[in-house]
């Protein structure tokens, strides 16, 4: 069972199951589930849940992935998916809903004010959200004498496993008391995973590439690079498929790996999703064809590899092998995609390296520059004035605290910002951090961000 089927899960883990069935035989199938609508399960159903995954390379192929058996949508979602995970035949539940999707406290557990949150603990025997459905799901295979299944995180999420174990169990706690809580907590696996594939949103293009590659209409193909890397915690006791065979890498410990991918493929693609944007690139290609942005990407993930434990990786071809990926001008994708949900993504891939680099003594610059441009987006208006949707999850508290200035400087924007709860740590939001993000956002407001950029890397 796999809740937010969207196109990220469909080139990431159903392509793997496809894989893995295609080496290794075994009787394994995806039910999805969409959790945002009924679109994706209105044109995978009638394709009895086939697809085309295009990759694209220099020269873009196409496969057909079979490995999901169809897609649960619609207002009976929550019969349908209680039904299935309760069934014996359900091993794992595996998830993607974003980094927003959860409803996770900084300190861990769930955030019994977030929507989903609050609407299923009113109803908890028929809920809608994700955390509502896992705890419900699992009550159910307990009370039926069934083993508990693996609950897999598949989000970008630093320690998935653990976030999404602690987001259950406190769910369990306030929706259906202490008992369940405490049986998911001694009976239920969450291993934690790492996942890596670019995957942009699908196109005209993408499904008129699909019929001239297969021959077939396909109202439900997607596309991707052809990179994909996914290491997992190996802890699954009720069984799973041979993900291995397909390429997946299981190891006792993701952490490394983790911060790894965080810190360096994500925590550039920010910078060069705000640098860029603003700067009017349309794609992540475009931002590598441009000398200084693309020195300035490389610099970023050279100073996050200096704050990373060691791992079985050597970093600095890990670091030429994401610009590579990065300049494939055959991805198109969008730097306005990558600069959604701010919020919740620089605290890890941004903070959390600055903070490391502050206390060993090192350049704050890579981090500083991003987090100034980070603020420069949040002002919600490019250097010719047009304004652009933040999609933010926290947008409406961004705003409060920018209408709360009565002069926007460099400083008094970073005060403002830095003092959103929960946001910048408290050592970064003063003293040398807050100074260097200070100047760069001083200058980024000044000269505009194609200076500033060109400034940068001087």
């Amino acid at each position: 069972m796999h809740l937010g089927l969207g196109a990220f899960a469909r080139a990431h883990i159903a392509a793997y199951t496809d894989g893995a069935i295609a080496v290794a035989g075994g009787d394994w199938r995806i039910t999805g589930v969409s959790l945002r609508g009924e679109d994706v399960a209105n044109t995978l159903n009638v394709q009895d849940g086939r697809y085309t995954l295009i990759e694209r390379g220099e020269t873009p192929t196409a496969r057909v992935v079979a490995s999901i058996a169809g897609v649960i949508a619609g207002n009976d979602l929550s019969k349908r998916v209680l039904e299935a995970i309760s069934n014996p035949t359900c091993r794992i539940v595996s998830i993607t809903v974003t980094e927003k999707g959860y409803g996770l406290l900084r300190s861990g557990g769930c955030d019994v004010s977030h929507p989903a949150v609050a609407a299923d603990l009113l109803n908890p025997s028929s809920p809608r959200g994700a955390l509502g459905l896992i705890a419900q799901g699992l009550a159910l295979r307990f009370a039926n004498g069934l083993a508990p299944c693996a609950v897999l995180c598949c989000d970008n999420l630093p320690e998935n496993g653990a976030l999404l174990r602690a987001a259950v169990i406190d769910f369990a706690r306030h929706a259906h008391g202490s008992a369940l809580a405490e049986r998911i907590a001694a009976e239920v696996s969450f291993p934690s995973t790492m996942v890596d594939r670019i995957t942009p949103a699908a196109t005209t293009r993408t499904r008129a590439d699909a019929a001239a590659l297969t021959g077939y209409e396909d109202q439900a193909a997607i596309e991707t690079e052809p990179f994909s890397q996914w290491v997992i915690e190996d802890y699954f006791p009720s069984g799973r498929p041979s993900w291995q065979d397909a390429g997946a890498i299981f190891v006792p410990d993701v952490a490394p790996y983790e911060k790894m991918k965080l810190r360096m493929l994500n925590g550039s693609h920010s910078m060069l999703a705000y640098a860029g944007f603003l700067s009017g690139k349309t794609y992540v290609c475009d931002v590598m064809a441009d000398a200084d942005l693309s020195r300035l990407v490389r610099r970023h993930m050279e100073a996050a590899a200096a704050t990373l434990p060691t791992v079985a990786m050597d970093l600095a071809a890990y670091a030429t092998s994401l610009c590579e990926r990065f300049s494939n001008p055959a991805i198109a994708h969008e730097t306005r995609q990558i600069a959604m949900d701010g919020t919740q993504k620089l605290p890890q891939r941004i903070f959390a390296p600055a903070f490391e680099m502050l206390q060993r003594g090192g350049d704050l610059a890579p981090f500083a520059f991003t987090t100034a441009a980070w603020m420069r987006y949040a002002l919600g208006r490019n250097d010719a004035g047009q304004s652009y949707p933040l999609n933010d999850p926290r947008e409406g508290e961004i705003q409060a605290a920018l209408a709360s200035i009565t002069t926007e400087s460099p400083a008094t924007v970073f005060s403002a910002l830095a003092a959103i709860p929960d946001f910048l740590p408290e050592q970064l939001a003063q003293g040398e951090f807050a100074e260097a993000t200070i100047g760069r956002l001083e200058r980024i407001l000044g000269l505009g961000m194609v200076k500033a950029i060109a400034a940068e890397t001087e």
